[in-house]
């Protein structure tokens, strides 16, 4: 067997008649010899407009029977003719150069097609002709040179049926034998086919290669970029040998004594398939290494960018919000929830900028109160010029992972509740901007609220615990702000309480008694409730009872509300968002404070907070408030209060001197509990929360666990 790389001078034969051979070690031997017609002059070319209109061309010209048998519809398709036309102005001066290099090798491919021909020498002789051109380039040029004979046959036999010309020439050029024989030729026309893509997939991963930035070849991938320089000149010889065989073959099928290929013609263009598809795969894998490793220095370099952006002075915001809300410079990142259509990010430049940061599962609770947050202080602004502060969510997921058609449905459903602005898709969050909103911001789970002002500094990373305690009194949303509204606080019932119930409100206005009670058990309510009602009745005092359920209410607390109002044990808060505004701001006091450094257990404030979150964190049957108008009031556990108002003989003549209230909380002093059993669960992470936590009930240090918590109720 000759080697391909031998010139047949001995013999005058087709080169159908001889092997190939795709050793390895041929392979080197050719590369040495491809890398001495290499003279590149240093022109720069972009070959990508011109690989376009190739890659059409093979597309509406490839074979196939149906292709074939209904002829004419290709040809007239006026989609192909407006995707073609997008090309022609960036094309035009490039094929001004190129169009006459094009047309001698189109000649040379014909003229040797119909001789004997030796297609290595061929090969060699048309990458002689492109030796001063880059690799992408040499290949795409000669790609084009094939597709203009490949694609004036088939167009030519595509016309056939429908204009005079076309049928005319395509007689003289015996077009017709193909046209009656395409239903036995089907299975050649398919690995010619196969071929012309094994050839496309080539030729776009090189220019893939010439398109990695010169600024990221470094170093850190040059053995990729090694590997693949050894790979691609070989494989741009054995595209351009491909399309050689794949001429000569339709040349062979034109004349009509040949019916079909010969085996050892099947056989050389499917091995030609196989050994295309075999080194595009290699070269696909070290492009991959290659973009893998760019996209890390890129993802280094963002990060770095934002860091520098938010410690620099900025004249504006702009800056800081297109590297963190549009880093793939979209021009329209955003929908207005107002009227949910897209808008550029210049509409927050100069603004106080509210960014609610979550994931997906985002509570519809939380969203219906920022609403109501965010509606109010829209209703303030009618008598300003703008709006004080624009409020953005941002959708926090993995880049790195593909959004599900459920998740993608999730976003869209959550995005249209919303009246504030939004990110148009998560994915135009890039993998900085995520690591940074998670390592600098320290988001985790729950939602935040990153506040940055006109010129785009942070103001407070997280004030979303501002919101849920005083809403638009705390703008602008500052620490500053929030350290005078604590400065100038004192737990009352109606600061507990706030705008959640106006009727709650009204009986504070009108000092009435009024206990707030939580829990479960609805056996215990309804004990409790009774005996309330009891001792109401022998104190001759009228008392309101509101339930507050439990913080994360679940359904068993919508059943209790409902129970209560159906057996009229006691006033309700109007509905479970409420319940859970009411424990999500008692929370946030708690957070509010340990944000600012000054949840000191000697702090009053604190004290309550912690004892609230204790009731509701325990086991037990529940707690209870009792108050009378907004500064009085005393607190137990469930039991304790139950069986003092069981033991009122005990106390009943302190109420005429201390009063109610009074009374009850020296029962608390007098009597105290033999045991208890109180569980804190404070909100955040380990890193977070204070090293050492004293029980509200006997000040003794208590045992610090860490509680995983999962409940789908």
């Amino acid at each position: 067997m000759e080697s391909i790389l031998e010139p047949a001078t001995k013999m005058q034969q087709s080169d159908r008649g001889i092997r190939l051979s795709f050793s390895t070690s041929n392979d080197g031997l050719m590369l040495k010899k491809i890398q001495a017609v290499h003279v590149p002059d240093g022109r720069a070319i972009d070959v990508r407009p011109l690989l376009h209109i190739v890659e059409d061309i093979l597309s509406f010209a490839a074979p196939g029977g149906d292709a074939i048998v209904e002829t004419g519809k290709q040809a007239t398709g006026t989609e192909a003719f407006q995707h073609q036309t997008n090309y022609q102005t960036n094309i035009t001066d490039m094929l001004e150069t190129l169009s006459f290099l094009i047309d001698r090798i189109s000649i040379e491919m014909a003229r040797k097609c119909s001789e004997t021909m030796e297609e290595h020498a061929t090969t060699m002789s048309i990458l002689s002709m492109v030796s001063n051109y880059p690799w992408d380039a040499k290949l795409v040029i000669a790609l084009s040179a094939f597709a203009v004979n490949y694609g004036e046959f088939w167009l030519l036999a595509q016309c056939y049926n429908s204009n005079q010309l076309a049928k005319n020439l395509a007689i003289l050029k015996q077009v017709p034998g193909i046209l009656q024989r395409s239903t036995m030729l089907k299975s050649q026309f398919d690995t010619i086919k196969d071929l012309i893509t094994a050839m496309l997939d080539i030729a776009k991963c090189l220019v893939e290669f010439k398109e990695i930035p010169s600024n990221y070849v470094t170093e850190d991938f040059a053995a990729a970029v090694s590997a693949a320089m050894d790979h691609i000149p070989v494989a741009i010889y054995w595209t351009i040998r491909s399309m050689l065989a794949t001429a000569s073959q339709i040349t062979g099928l034109s004349g009509s004594e040949n019916e079909f290929l010969s085996s050892l013609e099947s056989w050389e263009l499917s091995s030609l398939v196989h050994k295309l598809s075999s080194m595009h795969s290699h070269l696909v894998g070290l492009l991959a290494i290659c973009h893998k490793q760019i996209d890390e220095r890129k993802f280094i370099e963002a990060y770095q960018n934002l860091q520098y952006l938010f410690n620099a002075a900025q004249i504006d915001n702009s800056k800081v919000l297109k590297a963190l809300i549009n880093p793939k410079d979209d021009p329209l990142p955003l929908v207005d929830g107002a009227n949910k259509k897209r808008v550029s990010v210049d509409v927050l430049r100069k603004r106080n900028v509210l960014l609610l940061i979550s994931d997906l599962d985002i509570l519809q609770d939380e969203v219906v109160i920022l609403q109501q947050i965010y509606e109010e202080s829209r209703r303030q602004s009618n008598s300003l010029d703008q709006n004080p502060y624009e409020l953005v969510w941002l959708p926090v997921l993995d880049s790195s992972v593909s959004l599900s058609k459920i998740k993608q449905r999730k976003f869209e459903n959550l995005a249209a509740t919303m009246t504030w602005f939004t990110l148009h898709h998560p994915s135009l969050l890039n993998r900085a901007v995520f690591r940074f909103i998670k390592e600098e911001w320290r988001f985790e789970q729950k939602p935040i609220v990153v506040v940055l002002d006109p010129q785009g500094r942070v103001t407070c990373s997280n004030a979303i615990h501002m919101m849920w305690i005083w809403g638009n009194l705390a703008f602008p949303f500052t620490i500053a702000k929030e350290d005078a509204l604590w400065k100038a606080e004192t737990l009352t019932l109606d600061f507990l309480v706030d705008g959640i119930d106006p009727v709650i409100l009204k009986w504070i206005s009108e000092e009435r008694f009024i206990f707030l009670y939580g829990g479960e058990d609805i056996e215990w309510i309804r004990n409790f409730t009774h005996t309330v009602k009891t001792v109401a009745r022998a104190c001759g005092i009228a008392m309101e009872m509101v339930y507050v359920g439990k913080k994360n209410p679940k359904e068993n607390i919508r059943r209790n509300m409902a129970i209560i109002n159906e057996e009229k044990l006691s006033h309700c808060l109007p509905d479970i968002t409420a319940i859970w505004y009411f424990w999500i701001r008692i929370e946030s006091m708690w957070n509010s404070k340990h944000q600012l450094g000054k949840a000191d257990e000697n702090d009053p404030i604190t004290q309550e907070i912690m004892t609230l979150l204790s009731y509701d964190g325990s086991e037990g049957y529940g707690w209870a408030l009792l108050s009378k108008g907004s500064t009085e009031f005393t607190r137990a556990k469930g039991t304790t209060f139950l069986t003092c108002l069981s033991d009122y003989d005990l106390w009943a003549e302190d109420v005429q001197t201390k009063g109610l209230v009074l009374a009850i909380h020296d029962y608390f002093l007098l009597n105290p509990t033999p045991h208890h059993c109180n569980q804190l669960v404070l909100p955040g992470t380990a890193d977070r929360l204070p090293e050492m936590v004293t029980c509200s009930e006997c000040q003794r240090t208590m045992e610090r666990y860490i509680l995983y918590h999962c409940c789908d109720e």
